[in-house]
């Protein structure tokens, strides 16, 4: 992972994030690294409700993870991003949840490809990424 180029987000447990030990049950950590990924874009000037407007949208095709360390109640964390790969029609990520100790908790490389969302009803496909978005992507990889 390229550390000058990622993007950093703080996220804080709250106690729904927990198992009943008090340990970040491991789905949600998914959820942490989905947050980073929308704030990275709309840090970018990518707002998502706008494309999905258009019917053009994102998901995640392959997920991943290692959890390292356990993350608990009430700590801060702070979540990476950094693209590895861009590729005409799905974007690769590195990313990596820490404490504040700076300990690596989790790591995970994340797909996600670009759809047209198509009508109500009709299948979803993947589809090449609007050149504004290829754009500003590029800028900040």
């Amino acid at each position: 992972m390229n550390a000058t180029n990622a993007f950093l987000w703080p996220i804080r447990v709250y106690y729904e994030d927990t198992d009943a030990g008090g340990i970040v049950y491991y789905a949600n950590y998914l959820k942490f690294l989905e947050r980073a990924r929308t704030e990275w874009l709309r840090s970018l000037g990518i707002e998502q409700d706008t494309w999905l407007e258009h019917r053009i949208g994102f998901v995640v095709r392959q997920v991943q993870m290692d959890l390292l360390r356990p993350a608990r109640f009430n700590d801060e964390l702070r979540v990476t991003v950094v693209v590895e790969r861009l590729k005409r029609a799905s974007v690769e990520f590195s990313q990596q949840v820490f404490d504040n100790e700076n300990n690596v908790l989790c790591q995970a490389q994340i797909r996600a490809a670009c759809v047209n969302l198509g009508e109500v009803g009709s299948a979803v496909r993947a589809v090449p990424m609007p050149t504004e978005i290829i754009e500003v992507l590029k800028r900040a990889s």
